[in-house]
């Protein structure tokens, strides 16, 4: 009977198949460490981009604020010359007030009343003056405030009964204080255009 000793053979299998684990574990690690790096750099080019952009719109950015101060400090001198224009009209328009104001006066005043002063602040024109009696003083409100072109906004500041001459000869008359605002031309060229564009307009007739 022949006896066959195996266990030199199953010795060298086992150690074979530890250098071959061993041999696949260090390969994997090798390629793990190949994945990590090839991932890492890919990762990082890819956030050197986006930090790239994201610099370049920062950069942008601070371009268009510079720009938009700009814009904002070239609209204010805009506006700062349109303000200082709109001045020297108002000015040059505002010599020729008081020839307005003394012609619509003298249009305006109804009979019974007696003008004695005026006095003009800015806009703002403050009349004084004698009435025969309230009607009249109310006839001159209506009339600064519908049908007068250059007079607005009249308002009653004071009404009182007085008495004009002394004794016998003494009449009861009414002195007053009117204040009233005068427009700027442009303001009645507005009311104008306003009007004109508010009218109703006529349909034509058909023959």
């Amino acid at each position: 009977m022949i006896k066959i000793n195996l266990l030199p053979h199953r010795e060298e299998k086992r150690k074979q198949r530890k250098k071959e684990f061993a041999a696949l574990m260090v390969l994997s690690a090798i390629i793990g460490a190949l994945i990590v790096l090839l991932g890492g750099g890919y990762f990082a080019s890819k956030l050197s981009g986006q930090e790239q952009r994201n610099n370049f719109i920062k950069t942008e950015n601070a371009k268009l604020d510079v720009q938009i101060k700009e814009v904002s400090t070239l609209k204010q001198e805009i506006e700062a010359l349109k303000a200082r224009q709109q001045a020297v009209e108002d000015l040059q328009s505002d010599r020729n007030q008081p020839v307005y104001l003394m012609d619509e006066l003298a249009q305006q005043v109804p009979e019974g009343v007696y003008l004695k002063s005026f006095k003009q602040n800015g806009q703002r024109v403050t009349l004084n003056g004698y009435a025969q009696s309230n009607e009249r003083v109310s006839e001159l409100l209506r009339n600064l405030g519908n049908q007068s072109q250059w007079l607005e906004k009249p308002d009653l500041i004071e009404i009182r009964s007085v008495n004009l001459g002394k004794d016998k000869d003494a009449k009861k008359i009414f002195d007053f204080s009117i204040n009233v605002v005068i427009k700027r031309p442009r303001d009645k060229d507005k009311d104008a255009a306003g009007e004109k564009h508010n009218a109703p307009v006529k349909a034509s007739k058909k023959s």
